[in-house]
């Protein structure tokens, strides 16, 4: 997600999920190709496994940035079909690129090229655009973009009107079609399937199971991100983790310790942390606090243990 998932959410995200793979925000290949590639690409890795998400559409440029992937050891690189924005179609890239299965071929086999197998190339994309949301357009797609050697496809099962909606509105208003995406694993058994759309709780996740490979949680997990802690125990068969939101803290406080020794503003860190309580008693002195720009300006993260003091007591924070 452009402008969340960022490297200190992940290390956030990782602490309360070992096994969960994890996505970075969009980087477009401009960016890579004319921009500071160690700020966009730079991770911890404690994040392992981790996915980059790539935005383009020019086969030369996504194949350099998948090399600098390789270089910069990601487990996967992601091609994102799906984003409906107008910034991102203006740079046709994103869910536009659906109505280019072609291209999409190109641009995944110019990727898989440069890759070992060990690092696959996936795409995240819609199930139609606009009103072309007939089955036949979907299968037709995967059936396309799999010539060039993808054989993981998460899928977002809602169109993308990519005009008169907002970005928002077009995680909302295009009904939801998981019928369309089960199909894609019945039509295509052979490939890895990812349903994306409408999954709030890990139970309904697991309910999807049987008809797909995985399930791929976006904002429900940012502005939840407790949730994350049932995870390995609910889809990975792991021992339950005994740690509480407190442990969270104090893992989080050692890295803001030393990011903020780095020169990184503890805003940056902070501001991933905001629903850690979400749903506790407290949860609302919790984020005031990690939120106060005069506390934030002393740049000491010690403020995660103050906010935790008093918002819950240790005893409640399980």
């Amino acid at each position: 997600m452009m402008d969340w998932t960022d490297r200190h959410c992940r290390v956030f995200h990782r602490h309360l999920t070992r096994h969960a793979r994890l996505y970075t925000e969009m980087v477009t290949t401009p960016a890579l190709v004319h921009g500071d590639v160690p700020r966009h690409l730079d991770f911890d890795g404690f994040e392992h496994p981790v996915a980059l998400q790539l935005g383009g559409s020019e086969p030369d440029e996504l194949a350099h940035c998948a090399m600098l992937a390789r270089k910069w050891g990601y487990d996967e690189v992601n091609l994102n079909c799906g984003c409906p924005s107008e910034r991102v179609q203006r740079g046709a890239f994103g869910a536009c690129l659906m109505a280019e299965p072609a291209l999409v071929r190109d641009c995944i086999k110019a990727m898989v090229d440069v890759l070992p197998k060990s690092i696959p190339v996936t795409v995240k994309h819609r199930i139609g655009i606009d009103k072309t949301d007939s089955y036949a357009f979907v299968r037709d797609f995967v059936g396309t973009v799999a010539q060039g050697g993808a054989t993981v496809f998460m899928v977002h099962a809602r169109s993308a009107w990519l005009k008169g909606l907002s970005p928002k509105e077009n995680r909302e208003i295009p009904p939801l079609r998981y019928d369309h995406a089960a199909q894609l694993k019945r039509d295509f058994p052979d490939f890895t399937f990812v349903l994306n759309g409408g999954i709030v709780r890990h139970l309904d996740g697991i309910g999807h199971l049987d008809a797909f490979d995985g399930v791929m949680v976006g904002r429900h997990a940012y502005h939840e991100p407790w949730s994350l802690s049932e995870v390995d125990g609910l889809f990975f068969g792991a021992s339950a983790d005994r740690q509480t939101r407190l442990d969270v803290v104090a893992a989080m406080y050692a890295y803001a310790v030393r990011e903020t020794g780095k020169g990184v503003p503890l805003r940056a860190i902070t501001r991933h942390m905001l629903g850690l309580f979400q749903g506790m008693p407290g949860a609302r002195t919790w984020r005031r606090m990690l939120s106060d720009s005069k506390a934030l300006a002393r740049n000491d993260p010690v403020i995660l243990f103050e906010a935790a003091e008093h918002t819950v007591p240790a005893r409640l924070a399980a």
